[in-house]
């Protein structure tokens, strides 16, 4: 029996691979965007598209976000299966209109007489000094308003997967894309989110959370980058005889409660890591669903997140304000400590 080669490739690879595998067998799927045509992308995601599939497919759009989602929303109401890149998440304030009133609604105004299959892409996150409009992680302000999917993978092969699934859903969805972990060398190089993808196409159910590492007395629920910094802070802590199991959850909508039950009904404490805001968001939901069930906690659950103030500029304030590994360790200690009232 022959080994199966290892093909490791970056978040942008697999996300490039995954769309053009997609266009290869649907032609009713094309892309539409600022610099995703010859230049393949800001973040890699479109490399090489352009010479296969040409301008017609892969179309570079003006400098108009409510433009060309408006127009994405169109083309799925009317068949095609449009991939449409906002190219940097906090860019939805001047077309959430076309976002939320139409992508997201469309399907219920109609009765689900006319779906709206699309992907609506974007990078999140900061680190890099770009402030406070060009670095936010927004994904629960999404998540919070029904009608999309939220998508939001941590390596290359969820990345792949959850991309082809995303296009053959009939249920817009919007997926998210961490610029640390895109393997582009000017953005550096999150080595965990580099891992062995498949050459064939392949689905990750989109609502599924994965437990990326075992542990039996803490839970680290993450997603995206948080997911990387509490597999850093894992490894730390097992060298002082604590034992963290790592929550990936993938994707907020639909939200895998479940998983992230179980590993807590199993561990006791919780720690949710976040780059998101602090209030409102993520972490918040993860714990109230914890305590709506009622599960007897050994110490009260934690969050780790971006307080709820503007992402500086300077980049000491910044790395200040961002989630990291060592916060997330020194909060899975504390933990440890302390015992619920």
């Amino acid at each position: 029996m022959t080994a199966t080669k290892e093909r490791k490739l970056t978040i942008a690879r697999a996300m490039a691979e995954a769309i053009a595998q997609e266009m290869r067998t649907d032609p009713s799927v094309f892309v539409m965007g600022e610099d995703i045509g010859p230049l393949g992308g800001v973040f890699g995601n479109t490399r090489g598209l352009y010479d296969e599939f040409g301008p017609e497919r892969i179309r570079d759009t003006p400098i108009s976000e409510t433009a060309f989602i408006g127009a994405a929303v169109g083309a799925a109401s009317d068949g095609m299966r449009p991939i449409v890149e906002l190219m940097f998440v906090d860019f939805f304030g001047v077309c959430m209109d076309a976002i939320y009133n139409l992508m997201a609604k469309n399907t219920y105004f109609s009765g689900g007489k006319i779906p709206v299959p699309m992907v609506l892409m974007a990078s999140t996150g900061g680190g890099y000094s770009d402030a406070g409009q060009h670095s936010q992680c927004l994904h629960a302000t999404f998540a919070h308003l029904p009608g999309m999917k939220v998508v939001a993978p941590s390596n290359a092969y969820d990345a792949k997967g959850m991309m082809i699934a995303a296009i053959r859903d009939n249920n817009p969805v919007v997926f998210l894309f961490h610029k640390a972990l895109q393997g582009m060398g000017w953005l550096g190089t999150e080595k965990d989110a580099i891992v062995h993808v498949p050459e064939e196409a392949y689905q990750v159910p989109i609502g599924q959370a994965a437990v990326v590492r075992e542990g039996r007395d803490v839970t680290i629920v993450g997603i995206i980058s948080g997911v990387h910094h509490g597999l850093k802070a894992a490894r730390l802590l097992e060298e002082e005889g604590i034992s963290a199991e790592v929550v990936d959850l993938r994707a907020l909508v639909p939200l895998d409660r479940n998983t992230v039950l179980a590993s807590v009904t199993k561990t006791g404490r919780l720690l949710v890591v976040d780059e998101d805001y602090h209030s409102f968001g993520m972490s918040g939901e993860i714990i109230a669903s914890v305590a709506e069930q009622g599960l007897v906690l050994k110490a009260p659950p934690k969050r780790v997140a971006f307080p709820d103030i503007p992402i500086p500029f300077t980049p000491p304030m910044e790395q200040w304000a961002l989630p990291n590994t060592d916060k997330v360790a020194q909060a899975c200690r504390q933990l440890m400590q302390e015992q619920q009232a």
